[in-house]
């Protein structure tokens, strides 16, 4: 399969799941150190053919491609040019971490084991005006931790080392958010203690020789 072709599959994945609705998000990937596939702009993710693929380059100019580049490609471009480990980003609108988002919340605490050391802390970028300049940089304090981002009566974008690992870190995100809302239904979370966080990150590193880029 051709990144193309996987870049279309995660965006039909992203829409099937509800995460986004109508002509809502964007998603790109790293096709070089200097060139990027990225969804255009004004395409619904579910109905993305070919054609709706663009290249660009390391500042955004399109190189290849019919349509519009996505005002929103400066959140993509500020991960390439600070991470190159990172070769896919999503953003998304995902219901469960947009509503966190909206309520200025983001997941800093130390509650699931598996997010702990796959997704560690998740931040709240505060409120910029999309398509701006902003925008990305509410996300730079953050950008070099983080592996997953919420954006301030926005939507959440995450960050792979390939497209599909973006999806599932959007994925697993989502399903965090949704898990809190029934906790807090139920009485409110539990953080992991300090004492069996420490203990998760030395077996994490022994057995695993997983070190997670944002520590609780």
């Amino acid at each position: 399969m051709s990144g193309s072709e996987e870049l279309i599959k995660i965006c039909h994945k992203v829409y099937e799941k509800g995460f986004v609705s109508a002509y809502d998000g964007n998603l790109s990937m790293r096709i070089s150190t200097d060139r990027f596939f990225i969804t255009r702009s004004g395409v619904c993710k579910g109905e993305v053919k070919e054609t709706d693929i663009l290249e660009i380059d390391g500042s955004g100019n399109k190189i290849k491609g019919e349509g519009k580049v996505t005002t929103e490609y400066k959140i993509h471009i500020l991960a390439y040019n600070n991470r190159p480990e990172i070769n896919a980003v999503i953003h998304c609108h995902p219901v469960y971490s947009t509503a966190f988002a909206a309520k200025e919340e983001g997941f800093e605490n130390p509650v699931f084991p598996e997010v702990v050391l796959t997704l560690g802390k998740i931040p709240l970028c505060k409120y910029a005006t999309p398509s701006t300049d902003e925008l990305p940089e509410s996300m730079e304090p953050y950008i070099n931790d983080c592996n997953a981002l919420l954006l301030q009566n926005h939507g959440a974008v995450t960050f792979g080392s390939s497209i599909n690992d973006a999806y599932y870190k959007m994925e697993k995100l989502e399903h965090i958010a949704k898990t809190l809302f029934v906790a807090r239904l139920l009485g409110g979370e539990k953080n992991i203690p300090e004492q069996k966080l420490k203990q998760l990150y030395e077996i994490a590193e022994s057995t695993y020789n997983l070190k997670p880029n944002s520590k609780y």
